[in-house]
């Protein structure tokens, strides 16, 4: 039940037990990567045991794809899967435009490839990621290990003609070693602190040479579950402009996934 989780936690099952919802038989589902998402890649297993849900999955992640396979989702490729129709997954930030920040998990490029490649991409998010301007959570941008201190140097160049608070850019680490992607990149997370063009600096950071993708997704999120700490869930449709309120009272058991970030 619910009253077994952090409310934190609480606020994470309930977005993504609505977002599964809105999953239908035979869709090509993109599958998120971190704790809110998996939430989702679980709730998702229990509607293919329990309901005889059919769907294919394309997971943004090595851990996704695992845990999609412990749970009985079938996994297939985005070449294989060609389009999705639906896209869900979590979010570091997002501000009223459904903007976002992603990479705190270290998926963006793969989860930016799939979320683009649908035609709807859900956030699902507990109500603390949500903030009136972007850059309080470290923006990642994915750098390729060759020259990466040029890289860096350049960005850091590059953010003192934008309209951020911050400039530094420090490297990922894994313990004692750099954080590799899943593509053998490493990353470079942007002490920002605030963001006051987001769209401009997506497209400035992807000029620099080195940089493969940055964390910001502009105009890419069609809708965001927000989930609280007492159940309550919001449904924000960004298109239609409109905003739906329910409550989900019973509740997932125990956190299986406290050890995954967003």
């Amino acid at each position: 039940m619910t009253g077994e989780l952090s409310p934190i936690d609480t606020a994470k099952y309930v977005a993504a037990r609505r977002a599964a919802d809105m999953v239908e038989d035979g869709m090509r589902v993109g599958l998120g990567t971190g704790s809110t998402a998996a939430w989702l890649v679980r709730r998702l297993g229990e509607r293919v045991r329990d309901e005889g849900l059919r769907i294919k999955g394309v997971p943004t992640s090595t851990r996704t794809a695992q845990l999609a396979c412990e749970v009985g989702i079938e996994v297939v490729s985005l070449d294989q899967a060609g389009w999705l129709d639906l896209t869900i997954d979590g979010a570091d930030e997002f501000d009223g435009d459904l903007n976002l920040i992603k990479g705190g998990g270290g998926a963006h490029l793969q989860e930016k490839i799939v979320a683009t490649a649908s035609d709807q991409m859900v956030v699902i998010a507990d109500a603390g990621k949500e903030v009136e301007t972007l850059g309080a959570f470290p923006l990642p941008v994915e750098v390729i290990p060759f020259g990466w201190q040029t890289t860096r140097t350049l960005i850091e160049e590059a953010l003192d003609t934008m309209d951020v608070l911050g400039t530094s850019a420090a490297l990922r680490m894994n313990g004692e070693a750099p954080f590799v992607t899943d593509e053998g990149n490493h990353i470079l997370d942007l002490h920002l602190q605030r963001i006051g063009n987001a769209r401009q600096l997506a497209l400035v950071l992807n000029q620099v040479p080195g940089v493969v993708e940055n964390g910001l997704f502009i105009d890419i999120c069609d809708k965001v579950v927000v989930g609280y700490g007492d159940g309550r869930v919001e449904l924000r449709d960004i298109n239609a402009g409109t905003i739906e309120l329910d409550q989900l009272a019973d509740g997932a058991g125990e956190n299986l996934f406290s050890d995954l970030a967003d």
